[in-house]
């Protein structure tokens, strides 16, 4: 009796250690959106339109996830999204002179929190922190000569949710929002009184999970 207690037992542990063997651990995504910065204000400006608009850029992220809790109800991933804006055009009225264009890397490690990860539709959201490369254009947008501002290298604090939708057991479409909260890039000849911006990445991608 006592033998074969021992052999159900020891199947059942094979059993389990070979579900979780032939669990998808790792996870990379990539997404395309778009950037939305808020217009900001340029301070003690008494001029028309004294205002720092920003461009809708063109943004990807990426992301590398590993999941290191799974059940039906919900599962938590360690990721870091890798967020790049190619091109952020900028515009200011009056004398508020700023450069035409700068770009943003950021990156944030995560933590990220699924519901339902084994059903064919999963929400989640995520919240980390990192640090981020803000680099200006060379020269101002106005009269071509050389930007005072300088590239800069702020902290950066990432909250976001989004919805995976499950194509294939391996083959996942993701649609996300994420907010990156960031130091704001340096504006010296037209200041805002401002040091951190919003930067929100709106966008839609592949996962594949191995």
């Amino acid at each position: 009796m006592f033998g074969k207690r021992l052999w159900v037992a020891v199947l059942l542990v094979g059993t389990l250690v070979a579900s979780l063997a032939a669990q998808e651990k790792n996870e990379v995504s990539g997404s395309i959106g778009r950037d939305f910065t808020g217009t900001q204000g340029i301070q003690g400006a008494n001029f028309f339109d004294p205002n720092i608009r920003f461009g809708k850029g063109l943004s990807v992220e990426g992301t590398y996830a590993r999941r290191f809790i799974l059940t039906q109800l919900f599962s938590v991933a360690v990721e870091v999204p890798f967020f790049y804006d190619l091109k952020e055009s900028l515009h200011a009225g009056g004398p508020g002179d700023v450069p035409p264009n700068y770009t943003a890397l950021f990156v944030t490690p995560s933590v990220r929190a699924n519901l339902f990860p084994t059903t064919a539709v999963s929400p989640w959201g995520s919240i980390g922190g990192g640090v981020g490369r803000i680099r200006e254009n060379s020269l101002l947008l106005y009269n071509g000569t050389p930007n005072p501002g300088k590239n800069t290298t702020p902290g950066v604090l990432q909250y976001g949710v989004g919805l995976d939708v499950k194509i294939s057991k391996k083959i996942i479409l993701r649609g996300e929002g994420r907010d990156f909260w960031a130091g704001e890039p340096d504006f010296p000849l037209a200041p805002t009184g401002k040091t951190r911006q919003h930067n929100y990445f709106i966008g839609m991608g592949v996962l594949v999970r191995f």
